[in-house]
């Protein structure tokens, strides 16, 4: 280069605000010490050296971003230093990207091997040679791979011969530009920032399923922003002057469609939770569209194992529509369909169950359960009962696992059949996992409990796969024996995909007919004596989930374990629910007391009154007395189905709630009015 660079530091205000919206700012500062380099490394250099093709991004007169592409054989690139790339190519006129082509102009480059998945990432200062091109390295860092799908490559003609193809200037996206966008399973983005002494381009790819950019009626793209290396270059870059150009490939034909516009990145909305994978969206308008028909020389053909994993776990605009329009209905009863009924052992089944009403379904959060509602047999009216979601919130479906015991779950096993249909409302709970902390979590799941613990192992793998990094899980799974436990095959392929950060200690009450090591590994039952064999008792998170008796000796071995209560999470099933200890210092809520005068109570969703005095119980048999039928399950303060809202009137509990309540919502099962500290009389009324 011409001039010595002053040194910058490593990220710009843009890549840092939203690394620390993220919050790994202080990781990403450690980071780009050790991995943005001023040259490039001898396995960079020897990289480039054998592509047949770089991708390039560079900026014309006017600001505008532009992507493409420079083609040679194999050795058209050469390294004579660590700081030098040398290109023997030339751009193409018709090319909008060659105008920032010219002496000392700053580009970006993004060496990408689609066979191998390997891709590499610089930028510098270009000039001029007899054969093409030198670009002086200002940055040199390696990139994610995770999005690359594979693909194979040739030649059809010979690079370097002059374009003799087509140039389409698009005032609009046409029909097949649209088709050509829409149909991608990737495309290649520049960006850039000016910093101090010199602007920084940059060049990225973008992957996903076929179908993950989204175009609009007006042209704007919506472009999912998934996991990847943290770095946010690109996004960065367009945080700050709004700018971005795009290059689309059409792999079979070497059509290359090249825009340059406006881009905006999203870090709030609805649609980022709906489209699964999405970390954050970022939307793009071209300002001007060029199609160059027949402009490369390669063509890419797709391997039959082509697909990238994690461009699989990814969704696509239509799931994501369907789950917008299903949070429409979340506090509606919906039809589903028993699509397949599984014999999980003795005497648990599972149900899959799918939406018949042509919607998505309501993502649920690992743990959480489904409220169901039934029609059976001999019942006067509807039941309604809480089952939890065996099934973790990727796979896109609701699975629940009921063990027989009891009227309702005896009429699933033995009147549900495939095609039936259940009506169910948006899943619920707080007993939920958390996939992205790092602190150990150790799963304790007593019979049927293996429920939520199989869907937050499933959660836990899923996301741990996707994001490169698993959250380390010891499950303690108990059964009274080997015909009674469920879901071995499936937790086994778990283990094993967890690729070490998972261990599994089997626990059977009886093992007869049985062989230690391959059908269990322990006889007798999860107690304390059996954790302190298998765990140092560090940091860990604890999860319990099981029969009562179950649940509370296992809380309460750990809280004299001195484990604090805010590392136990439980939820326990039956009649009964956990009686917790609280942390020193730590104070319980404050309730106020219950009335003890006589309060009216307006119903306002019936037109009817009530008047509840100390003796009528909670408002859920306050309501039931006076001829209404509100939809409860556990009466427990546990499961929220008989959550209502609260229009007027103060209320308390007189069994404390183990589900979040929100401001202006009331949990019928286990209220009563609250006395009053002033003279103001209190008048309940409630949506119901």
């Amino acid at each position: 280069m011409s001039e010595i660079l002053t040194t910058l530091p490593v990220w710009h205000e843009g890549e840092t605000f939203i690394q620390q919206k993220v919050g790994v700012d202080g990781r990403m500062a450690a980071v780009g010490q050790r991995v943005i380099r001023d040259f490039m490394p001898d396995q960079h250099r020897d990289f480039y050296a054998q592509l047949p093709y770089i991708v390039l991004g560079s900026v014309d007169s006017g600001g505008d971003a532009w992507a493409t592409f420079l083609e040679g054989r194999s050795g058209f690139m050469s390294s004579p230093s660590s700081t030098i790339l040398n290109i023997a190519a030339r751009s193409d006129a018709t090319d909008p990207a060659s105008e920032g082509l010219a002496e000392g102009q700053p580009i970006g480059l993004l060496g990408v091997e689609m066979h191998t998945r390997r891709r590499n990432r610089m930028n510098g200062i270009i000039s001029n040679t007899p054969n093409g091109f030198r670009v002086d390295v200002d940055q040199s860092f390696g990139n994610c791979p995770r999005y690359i799908q594979l693909r194979d490559y040739e030649f059809a003609r010979e690079p370097g011969e002059a374009f003799s193809g087509t140039v389409d200037e698009l005032p609009v996206l046409d029909d097949a530009a649209r088709v050509m966008i829409t149909a991608a399973d990737a495309f290649f983005v520049a960006s850039y920032a000016d910093r101090e002494d010199r602007r920084q381009v940059d060049v990225s790819h973008r992957g996903g399923k076929a179908g993950f950019v989204r175009v609009a009626g007006d042209g704007t793209l919506t472009i999912p922003d998934f996991d990847g290396n943290l770095f946010f270059a690109t996004l960065g870059n367009i945080l700050l002057n709004g700018k971005a150009g795009l290059v689309f490939v059409d792999y079979a034909s070497g059509d290359m469609l090249q825009m340059t516009g406006d881009a905006e990145v999203i870090l709030d909305s609805p649609e980022i939770a709906a489209f699964q994978g999405a970390e954050r969206l970022w939307t793009f308008k071209a300002r001007r569209i060029v199609r160059r028909r027949n402009a490369l020389a390669l063509r890419w053909a797709f391997r039959d194992d082509g697909w990238s994993a994690n461009s699989l776990m990814t969704g696509d605009w239509a799931q994501a529509a369907d789950r917008l329009r299903a949070a429409e209905l979340a506090t509606r009863w919906r039809a589903l369909t028993v699509t397949k009924i599984v014999e999980e052992s003795a005497s648990i089944r599972s149900f899959h169950l799918q939406p018949g009403d042509g919607v998505g379904l309501l993502p649920h959060i690992a743990g959480q359960h489904l409220p169901i509602r039934l029609t059976v047999p001999g019942v006067e009216k509807p039941v309604i009962r809480t089952y939890t979601l065996s099934a973790a919130p990727s796979d896109g479906v609701y699975r629940i696992s009921v063990k027989r015991d009891g009227l309702v779950s005896q009429h699933l096993h033995d009147s549900i059949r495939i095609g039936d249909t259940i009506e169910a409302r948006a899943p619920a709970g707080d007993f939920t996992i958390d996939a992205r902390a790092t602190r150990p979590a150790v799963l304790l799941a007593g019979g049927v409990g293996i429920t939520p613990m199989l869907a937050m192992l499933r959660h836990v793998v899923y996301e741990g796969l996707r994001k490169q990094r698993i959250r380390p899980v010891i499950l303690f799974h108990a059964a009274r024996s080997r015909q009674e436990r469920p879901f071995d095959r499936e937790i086994t392929e778990l283990v094993n995909a967890g690729q070490g950060a998972v261990r599994l200690i089997r626990v059977l009450s009886d093992a007869s007919g049985a062989q230690e090591g391959t059908d269990y590994d322990v006889v007798g039952r999860i107690d304390m004596a059996l954790l302190s064999r298998h765990l140092p008792f560090n940091d860990y998170d604890f999860y319990l989930c099981g029969p009562p008796q179950f649940t509370q000796a296992l809380y309460d071995g750990l809280r004299g374990y001195n484990i604090a209560d805010g590392r136990i999470h439980a939820e326990a099933f039956g009649p009964s629910s956990l009686r917790r200890t609280l942390d020193a210092g730590v104070a319980a809520p404050i309730r106020p007391s219950p009335s003890t005068k006589p309060v009216p109570v307006a119903f306002l969703g019936s037109l009817k009154e009530a008047r509840w005095t100390p003796g009528s119980g909670t408002l859920l048999e306050l309501a039931e007395a006076r001829g209404l039928e509100p939809e409860f399950s556990c009466r427990e303060g546990s499961c929220g189905t008989c959550r209502t809202k609260l229009i007027k009137g103060a209320v308390t509990y007189i069994r404390e709630p183990t589900v979040a309540i929100a401001e202006g919502e009331v949990l019928l099962c286990s209220a009563v009015p609250a006395e009053q500290e002033t003279d103001e009389e209190n008048r309940i009324q409630l949506e119901l």
